[in-house]
């Protein structure tokens, strides 16, 4: 599939920032007790799964790697794609032993039914409402079955665009997303909701935080 909103901007504002946003994020899940227990949760129900230490995890949005390399260190052989070819070069150069990509959400070079799970870790965000059941069928579509996704978003209902990020002039509009939306188009394309959280946000940040674990059928 191919995504029909302009992914432009968001390309050419991640490549602006890559380098300082990889500074300045790098140790962030370190004070996010929380975000990492969804993390761990959803490695671990990966694994479960009869075959989860045979398929891989997609980490699609991963900007520089972190995340990534935190999932991998939980014991699933993750991989990242990103639509920024400067964010994936900070990735390559900061986790020589994993692998990245150049590529979109919207229309993953990935095999049919091959992943054990995807995490969208925040990438989401610049996603209007009106093309999440496209990507959201895109993640289904490379999922094993019974294979995992686990969302991470702004949670609420308002759109902001930013100028201005990580020192740097940008243009995204950013959307915060209800998470009982989330859950109902995951569901729309097949993945059926696990769990969720909704948490406060810490002193960073301008709102609640949510996260969504979804499965699809075995």
């Amino acid at each position: 599939m191919t995504g029909t909103w302009d992914l432009s901007s968001v390309r050419a504002s991640y490549d602006t920032v890559a380098v300082d946003y990889a500074r300045l994020l790098g140790t962030e899940l370190s004070g996010k007790p929380l975000d990492r227990a969804m993390l761990a949760s959803f490695a671990e129900y990966v694994r479960a799964d009869g075959r989860g230490g045979d398929r891989a995890v997609a980490d699609v949005g991963c900007g520089p790697g972190r995340v990534t390399a935190h999932l991998d260190g939980l014991g699933v052989p993750t991989f990242g794609i990103d639509l920024s070819p400067a964010m994936v070069a900070v990735a390559r150069r900061t986790y020589p032993g994993l692998r990245f990509e150049v590529g979109s959400m919207a229309a993953l070079d990935v095999a049919d039914g091959v992943l054990g799970g995807v995490l969208a870790w925040y990438s989401t965000v610049h996603t209007p409402t009106s093309e999440l059941p496209a990507v959201f069928a895109e993640f289904a579509r490379v999922l094993a079955p019974g294979g995992y996704v686990l969302i991470a978003f702004k949670a609420g209902d308002r759109k902001i665009r930013l100028e201005h990020a990580y020192g740097h002039p940008v243009g995204l509009d950013v959307y915060w997303t209800p998470p009982d939306l989330i859950a109902g188009l995951l569901a729309g394309a097949g993945l059926a909701e696990a769990a969720r959280l909704v948490r406060e946000p810490d002193a960073a940040e301008k709102g609640p935080q949510g996260f969504v674990l979804a499965r699809k059928a075995a």
